[in-house]
């Protein structure tokens, strides 16, 4: 089995919860309040500005020059595509991009983008890759669940250009290469690193079933 597969098992049950979420089903069914997505939109601007730093830290550990090129495509189709859809989103709601940056980040927001900085810094290519691929997968399958679960999904007036941009076969292959390498980047590899990963992977799952949570409910600082 690769150890993609090992990775997807030991988290399916925490990504089928979050397939469930009251914000995922109200993207799908198109009952989530707009209010609640602007929040969400807000936040995930500003976790993509450090989520786009990986990339760039991936291209910084490539061991070769075609890893390097491929890290510099990710960030540059997050830079200015992910990023993208949300200020163009923003513009819809009258929010100008230097509120979007301006945009405090949230503890859970703050604790997640934080966790996969500090791994991606002081960690192997390795490390750096499990930590951020869950958001990326996840991402993905959600896209794809939503469109064939939910029909008409994709051509919602509001939440079909999410649906269509994470359910696409651009994003896709994206999160299918980093899949690929880091199968690759573990061959071989003993028992007690492939479990460093694998922490790394369970966690930032997590994070991302507490980041829709968050965004959900509102979760803020207590005072």
């Amino acid at each position: 089995m690769k150890f993609s597969q090992t990775l997807y098992e030991k988290v399916k049950d925490i990504w089928d919860q979050t397939h469930q979420h009251p914000f995922v089903v109200g993207m799908g069914t198109g009952d989530l309040p707009v209010e609640i997505f602007i929040r969400y939109m807000k936040q995930d601007y500003v976790f993509l500005i450090d989520y786009a730093k990986l990339f760039a830290l991936g291209a910084v550990k490539a061991r070769d020059m075609e890893t390097m090129a491929a890290f510099a495509k990710i960030l540059h189709e997050t830079l200015h595509g992910e990023m993208d859809l949300h200020r163009q989103y923003a513009a819809k709601f009258g929010i100008t991009h230097q509120e979007l940056e301006e945009t405090a980040p949230q503890p859970i927001n703050l604790a997640y983008t934080r966790y996969m900085l500090n791994v991606a810094q002081t960690g192997s290519l390795e490390e750096l890759i499990s930590s951020l691929l869950p958001c990326m997968w996840s991402y993905w399958e959600i896209g794809k669940m939503l469109e064939e679960t939910y029909p008409g999904s994709s051509e919602h007036p509001l939440y079909g250009e999410w649906v269509r941009m994470y359910s696409s076969n651009e994003f896709g292959g994206l999160a299918s290469w980093l899949i690929d390498l880091l199968d690759k980047l573990t061959e071989g590899k003993p028992e007690r690193e492939l479990a460093i990963l694998e922490e790394h992977f369970l966690t930032t799952s997590r994070f991302e079933y507490m980041f829709w949570d968050m965004v959900y409910e509102g979760g803020d600082w207590p005072v």
